[in-house]
C-alpha cells in the first residue's frame, strides 16, 4: 500500500462527512438497540474533537510551518 499525503482540507472534509454519516446512522442503531445512546454520544464527541483539532491546525498552519522551518534552520 502506498502512503500519500492528504492535505488538511481533505482531512477536514472527511471528518465532516463521517460526522454527518454518524448523525444519520446512530439514531437508527440506538432505536434498534444495536448501540447505546451513551456510546453514540461519546463516539460523536470524539469525532467532533478531531474536527476541532484539524480546524485549529488549519487556522495556525502558517505559524506551524514557520516554526518548523526555523527549527530546521537552527539544527
Amino acid at each position: 500500500m502506498t502512503t500519500s499525503k492528504v492535505n488538511i482540507a481533505g482531512q477536514i472534509a472527511e471528518v465532516q462527512r463521517e460526522l454527518a454519516m454518524r448523525r444519520n446512522t446512530y439514531p437508527r442503531l440506538i432505536a434498534s438497540a444495536k448501540m447505546r445512546e451513551a456510546e453514540a454520544e461519546l463516539c460523536t464527541r470524539r469525532m467532533e474533537a478531531v474536527l476541532e483539532t484539524l480546524l485549529f491546525c488549519q487556522r495556525h498552519e502558517a505559524a506551524f510551518r514557520t516554526y518548523i522551518s526555523e527549527r530546521r534552520a537552527s539544527q
